[in-house]
């Protein structure tokens, strides 16, 4: 029997430590390496000549926000404005722009181009103050608004803090600044800001999955899902071209409301996967432990370096939280649970402690995201309860945000025992990588350089910022492909090369085990494959190419 396509003239890398010369493609599985793969030609066989390029598993992304960061490529542009007075001109500009638009928004600013963090509301409105203007950090965790925002949110200097979030008050007094921390703060004021169509979210998703097959990727984790994203999805997966990526959709659940939020998840579930059958599934429950170091909503065990009262935000109660991964557990479903200080990952792992016990063993695989400051105490209990660390390695430099942000309010002490990438897997925890695109570049290869040298763009600091943490490179492309399959509960179907597994497959310009750690970042994709199907050819004039092999 003919190949459908066969691959040549490259190194095809299996992620089993195999190399090949070949590999063959029928029906959309491997059927073939090496000197199968070659003589499996045939008349009607499609060629790719891999150009001296590298073939190898696909990437997936374990932790990402497709239909947010589509909609946030619209608004106003502030992600690469480099300080405040460059966002202000650009809310301007797009103000005038934009007259008809009843509230500005945009996302992506760095949350250190203010000291401490403190955007005001004045500056804003220097540039706006006839309508609202709600900016979002990069971690999405932090708000800056205008004074028409503080207003229309009836945020005043007798509103105290929320539940769950932080109104940053101007020094010396109780008026509302213009930065809120949290979704307990946020919330009141997203709520005001009018919703897309349905037809923008389908949109934006779309654009967000043909930027992720363009970067080799051909499974992602949708880690923040609420009601109407599931209806983007399902609509983007079965009309139109259909999506050049598989995900899996983790829905919300937050603490008020929770218990009558999750007697709709099995119905939900069943709509998702009845619906888009083989690219969608719906197995996973997203929880916020806590907040971020860098706004100081983190849950740590000990308080904050520079806020000796604080030690943060925890999103749940510790029982609350047990409570509800219990339960969710019992449904079937994964908790995935976002946590980020000390505190936040003590509380999720006693939570899924406290679910394994009152529900038994099973193959659950819960999964910690971000997992950026580990009590020592804590380690082993990631190997111990079978969960899955989810981290983001190009969080892992001491770039801006570490300097200015982090490493001020945690000290010396905890700050070098951030992104314990190495300490994880050498204790024998299971470790898949993902972006939490839009909060950083959705490229695996970004992320692979930053986990192999520890350094900023620029090669800072010289040997990597907290060395002992590097991984080798097979092991950061394991973790975004064999990782990323394992906690897809699909790692027999995809995340290595072997015959019988899908055909998802990425052609790099270049073998990455023979490049330079420090030019990984630069390496081209130049082709990815979902099941057979060609979903991105950098040769074509847009990328693109639907329908193809």
């Amino acid at each position: 029997m003919h190949a459908d396509i066969v691959f040549t003239g490259g190194t095809v890398r299996s992620g089993d430590a195999s190399v090949h010369d070949a590999l063959a493609v029928t029906d959309g599985r491997i059927s073939g390496l090496g000197a199968e793969a070659l003589v499996a030609r045939g008349p009607r066989t499609t060629v790719v000549d891999l150009a001296g390029g590298a073939l190898l598993p696909a990437f997936g992304d374990g932790h990402v926000h497709p239909v947010l960061g589509g909609l946030g490529l619209r608004g106003v542009p502030v992600r690469e404005c480099a300080s405040v007075e460059e966002i202000v001109e650009a809310v301007r500009r797009w103000a005038a722009e934009h007259p008809e638009a009843e509230w500005i928004t945009g996302d992506g600013f760095d949350p250190w181009l203010a000291p401490d963090g403190r955007f005001d509301a004045r500056w804003l409105d220097a540039a706006v103050s006839d309508r609202p203007v709600v900016l979002r950090t990069t971690d999405h965790h932090t708000a800056w608004v205008n004074s028409e925002a503080l207003r229309g949110a009836a945020y005043t200097a007798a509103t105290p803090d929320p539940a769950g979030g932080e109104i940053v008050r101007r020094n010396g007094s109780a008026e509302p600044l213009g930065t809120l921390r949290e979704f307990g703060a946020l919330n009141p004021v997203l709520a005001l800001v009018p919703t897309p169509s349905r037809e923008a979210h389908v949109d934006a998703l779309r654009e967000a999955c043909a930027r992720f097959a363009a970067s080799g990727v051909t499974w992602v984790q949708d880690a923040l899902v609420e009601p109407h994203h599931a209806d983007a999805w399902v609509t983007a997966a079965t009309t139109g071209p259909g999506l050049p990526v598989r995900a899996d959709l983790c829905f919300l659940l937050e603490p008020d409301g929770w218990r009558e939020r999750i007697a709709r998840f099995a119905a939900d579930r069943e709509r998702v996967e009845s619906a888009a059958p083989g690219v969608l599934t719906a197995r996973s429950v997203k929880f916020f432990a806590d907040g971020v170091i860098e706004s100081g909503t983190a849950s740590l065990l000990e308080p904050y370096t520079d806020c000796p009262h604080s030690h943060g935000i925890a999103t749940w109660t510790p029982g609350e939280l047990a409570a509800a991964v219990t339960a969710v557990d019992a449904l079937g479903f994964r908790p995935h649970l976002h946590a980020i200080g000390d505190g936040g990952v003590r509380a999720a792992l006693d939570a899924i402690e406290a679910a394994a016990r009152t529900n038994g063993p099973r193959d659950r695989r819960p999964v910690i995201a971000h997992a950026e400051l580990i009590d020592p105490a804590d380690l082993p209990r990631f190997t111990e309860l079978t969960v899955i660390a989810n981290l983001q390695p190009l969080w892992a430099q001491c770039d801006p945000l570490m300097r200015e942000l982090i490493l001020p309010r945690i000290g010396p002490e905890r700050g070098g025992r951030q992104y314990q990438i190495a300490t994880l897997l050498a204790a024998g925890a299971r470790v898949s990588f993902g972006s939490d695109w839009p909060v950083t570049s959705h490229e695996p290869l970004r992320g692979i350089a930053t986990a192999v040298t520890r350094q900023t763009p620029d090669g800072t600091p010289a040997g990597g910022w907290l060395p002992a943490e590097r991984i080798d490179t097979p092991t950061a492309l394991a973790a975004y492909s064999t990782g990323c399959a394992h906690q897809a509960f699909e790692e027999k179907e995809w995340g290595a090369l072997r015959p019988g597994m899908r055909a998802d497959l990425v052609h790099l310009a270049a073998d990455p085990i023979g490049t330079a750690p420090a030019e990984l970042a630069r390496l081209p994709v130049l082709g990815t494959w979902l099941a057979g199907r060609r979903t991105h050819d950098a040769a074509a004039p847009d990328g693109s190419c639907a329908g193809r092999r």
